[in-house]
């Protein structure tokens, strides 16, 4: 199959061209390492094929799509580039490499999104609720794979407590493959709010239960009803729950687990736990 010509400009007027290190370019590396620069221009930067073309199926807006100067590309990018509607940046090649943080050759795209409000509400809670607190995690790659396990396991979205890593930092996005444009992914500085936001919905009528996850819980995991609405809450990686989340919990669980292991990843036990509760509530009803 022949390559397709270099691609050229669809929108009106002028595609910016970066060609060298200038004010445009370095805003988008700092959006790689540095957390202010990504709150402060409400942007961070998406990479891969599969986290780009979740972003576009699900309306995430999208600032920029950057795409590398002179090269031909798939007929994925074509497309992408053609029916999204995303404003483009033609970059050099090399400028684009530095950018996608890969050792092989310049991505075809990057995508440069806009970060989403961080309200509660858009956990959309109802009668099924399922929703995963992540108290204070240190570890930006552990973010992301849970909120793939929430988004696999039927969950209507995470929240990240207290002095935590960022969810937009480029691990975070990247481990999540691309679920965090498909799954609701909120910030709250302290467990208060959440419990605030429990205790609304419960006025409203849906008694949501706190589930605490931990290697010294009372109960094991498969003792817990887990088919009534149910907010998971998964501790830092090192310290567990803090004192709040612990008083807040209506019932805390453990993994039962053997060998000379002493605990599970904080990831690995959340995605355990949601597991446990998708089993009990038959999702998905019939396999993918």
């Amino acid at each position: 199959m022949a390559a397709s010509p270099p691609v050229r400009a669809t929108r009106p007027g002028r595609v910016p061209r970066v060609t060298a290190r200038n004010a445009l370019f370095q805003q988008w590396q700092a959006l790689l390492t540095n957390r202010t620069k990504r709150q402060r221009t409400g942007e961070f930067l998406i990479h891969g094929v599969r986290p780009i073309t979740l972003a576009v199926e699900h309306g995430w807006p999208l600032r920029t799509l950057l795409y590398p100067a002179g090269q031909r590309l798939s007929e994925w990018a074509r497309r992408l580039i053609d029916d999204s509607g995303v404003p483009l940046a033609e970059v050099a090649p090399e400028l684009l490499h530095e950018l996608g943080e890969r050792e092989s050759d310049a991505p075809e795209l990057i995508a440069v999104g806009a970060l989403l409000p961080d309200d509660l509400d858009r956990l959309r809670p109802g009668p099924g609720f399922l929703g995963v607190a992540f108290d204070r995690p240190g570890n930006p790659g552990n973010i992301g794979t849970l909120v793939r396990s929430a988004d696999a396991f039927g969950a209507a979205g995470l929240i990240v407590t207290g002095h935590a890593a960022d969810v937009y930092d480029p691990k975070s996005v990247r481990a999540s493959t691309g679920s965090l444009f498909s799954l609701p992914v909120v910030r709250r500085p302290s467990p208060e709010d959440v419990l605030d936001w429990v205790g609304a919905q419960r006025d409203r009528g849906l008694p949501i239960r706190i589930v605490g996850t931990d290697e010294s819980g009372s109960t094991p995991i498969s003792g817990c009803d887990l088919t009534v609405p149910t907010l998971l809450v998964v501790g830092n990686e090192t310290a567990g729950m803090s004192a709040r989340w612990r008083e807040m919990c209506d019932e805390v669980v453990r993994i039962p687990m053997g060998g000379a292991a002493s605990s599970l990843n904080a990831a690995s036990a959340g995605t355990l736990v949601l597991y446990e509760a998708a089993r009990q509530r038959d999702f998905p009803a019939t396999d993918r």
